[in-house]
């Protein structure tokens, strides 16, 4: 007898790239295709992903395999391994066994923008995803919004792609605001959002990370609770972004009248969850922010 073994809540496809589709100047969208992802259960919202991409002068990718890839992949030597990066799942079509991502090109220096510069249909990568086999909770999506109140959903361009997955599947009446900010004002992609909810672009054109975003969110969230004025929350311990992992999501988000969803450079999303919390007074079981990545720092896998 044939012993069944339990399926695990990710696996590894294998996804040969279908179509490349340039978005704007920062975002291109790449769609892959595979035998099995029909398989790839469609979480929506801000569901994440590992992404697999070829050695330099390769076209395909040799992973480990089985619920113990990542430390196989971390003990193979340097020049054997892979690079590995996170996204957000864009859009899931399991009928037609599609996934996109969404990609943004920072200049040309890591690998993830150089193999979606050069990326084109019959490339072949790897995708560590959610198994719709699996019986249980997947992992890896971090919006849990209470049932009732407003939203505001923050964060530069590493966030847009997880943005916008997540307003298309809220309800129709949902109410808030969404903030974006992103290099060039030729990044304003068209996202389908409840009538509630008012998206602002906010092209930094040159200027530094968060210059537009910061002072955004702070008038977003004055607009939002009335302009009340709220007891300041006890002190939070500050992380150091250059040291430790920025990430923090409420198990259940507390029932307040704001729930904040914040993503993107670090150094950036610390000064927002300051102001949201330390400043504002917002509880901060109502707050969920991570750390999408680091100025000046490589992407950990």
């Amino acid at each position: 007898m044939t012993e069944t073994l339990p399926i695990a809540p990710w696996r590894l496809f294998d996804v040969e790239v279908r179509a490349v589709r340039r978005l704007s100047p920062s975002f291109v969208r790449v769609t892959g295709t595979g035998p099995d992802l029909d398989r790839f259960a469609d979480n929506g919202y801000d569901q994440r992903i590992k992404l697999a991409l070829p050695l330099p002068g390769e076209h395909t990718v040799r992973m480990p395999a089985g619920p113990d890839w990542y430390a196989r992949w971390r003990a193979l030597p340097e020049h054997r391994r892979n690079p590995v990066r996170t996204y957000t799942v864009r859009a899931v079509r399991p009928h037609l066994a599609e996934v996109d991502v969404d990609l943004v090109l920072h200049g040309d220096g890591g690998p993830a923008t150089r193999w979606a510069r050069r990326a084109r249909p019959g490339d072949r990568i790897a995708v560590v995803g959610p198994d719709a086999g699996y019986p249980g909770e997947h992992g890896g999506a971090e919006f849990r919004p209470p049932s009732t109140g407003q939203l505001l959903l923050a964060g530069d361009e590493t966030a847009v792609p997880a943005i916008g997955a997540i307003l298309e599947r809220l309800p129709p009446d949902a109410r808030g605001r969404v903030l974006l900010e992103v290099p060039e004002a030729g990044d304003a992609l068209p996202l389908t959002a409840p009538p509630g909810m008012a998206v602002t672009w906010l092209p930094r054109g040159g200027a530094g990370h968060g210059s537009r975003l910061v002072p955004a969110l702070a008038a977003a969230a004055t607009d939002l609770l009335d302009g009340r004025t709220r007891p300041a929350a006890p002190p939070v311990a500050e992380v150091d972004v250059d040291a430790d992992v920025l990430w923090e999501v409420p198990a259940e988000a507390a029932p307040t009248p704001l729930y904040a969803w914040l993503a993107g450079e670090a150094g950036v999303i610390r000064d927002l969850r300051r102001h949201l919390v330390g400043e504002r007074g917002l509880d901060r079981r109502a707050v969920a922010f991570m750390g999408y990545w680091r100025l000046g720092r490589a992407d950990p896998a």
